[in-house]
């Protein structure tokens, strides 16, 4: 049984509700009390099969998961979510820091990864940066390149004839270099612009998701790898 649902004291909850799943209550708590700071509703469950009822039923803007959870692990709800096409942005919470879980959390299609011990501070406003890319965008822009095509106000894209669906990073990821046909970007200056952090955090996760893109884009992807220096996007969408 999920904590019910809670909003910061005296503060309308205009930012939505957050859904943490996490098995420890005081990391939990802990990390309810810095979201509702920032005027997030939130949700808390213990274990995998209540977070995969909560997202049905509560239909949270953002998830917060540990991976290491009882009953059903997160790398499993993460994988049940956007395998029925939920692709609601996941950020993962979990004590081990392999290399191995961080790219296996970001191919199943989550969106950011920290590490335990963390600081709740960091955390909410990673949480604060995936959801923030998806504001303010122009109702008119759609951009195209090569044979993609990014809708930024409905945020959807397609290839020909066919939709692809995106996690929010990915999306946020293509749009930032389809905004800028043919300009080069490092892999640092892709991780501060769409992630919102600094290189230290390890640029590894940008080829993650580049590699991730351009499975889901096919043959239409856009995205040119400058070796040794980054990624752009135009229509010969190859290395060089």
């Amino acid at each position: 049984m999920g904590q019910a649902t809670e909003s910061a004291a005296g503060l309308s909850v205009s930012r939505g509700l957050v859904l943490v799943v996490e098995d420890d209550r005081a990391i939990a708590d802990l990390v309810c009390m810095y979201l509702r700071r920032e005027g997030f509703g939130t949700h808390v469950e213990t274990d995998g099969r209540g977070a995969l009822a909560a997202v049905r039923s509560m239909r949270p803007v953002a998830v917060i998961l540990d991976v290491g959870l009882p009953v059903l692990d997160g790398i499993e709800v993460c994988r049940t979510m956007r395998a029925g096409g939920d692709w609601t942005p996941v950020l993962f919470v979990t004590a081990r820091d392999d290399e191995v879980d961080r790219v296996l959390g970001l191919e199943l299609g989550a969106d950011d990864y920290v590490t335990k011990p963390f600081s709740p501070r960091e955390l909410v406003a990673r949480v604060r940066t995936v959801l923030r890319r998806s504001e303010g965008v122009p109702a008119s822009e759609v951009l195209e390149v090569g044979g993609v095509r990014v809708d930024l106000l409905k945020r959807r894209v397609w290839t020909d004839a066919d939709e692809v669906m995106l996690t929010s990073t990915e999306f946020d990821l293509l749009a930032h270099l389809m905004r800028r046909p043919g300009q080069v970007f490092s892999r640092q200056q892709l991780l501060s612009a769409v992630w919102g952090y600094s290189a230290a955090a390890g640029t590894r996760t940008v080829d993650v998701h580049i590699a991730q893109l351009r499975g889901k884009l096919g043959s239409s992807s856009p995205i040119r790898t400058v070796r040794g220096v980054g990624y752009a996007a135009d229509s010969s969408g190859t290395s060089c």
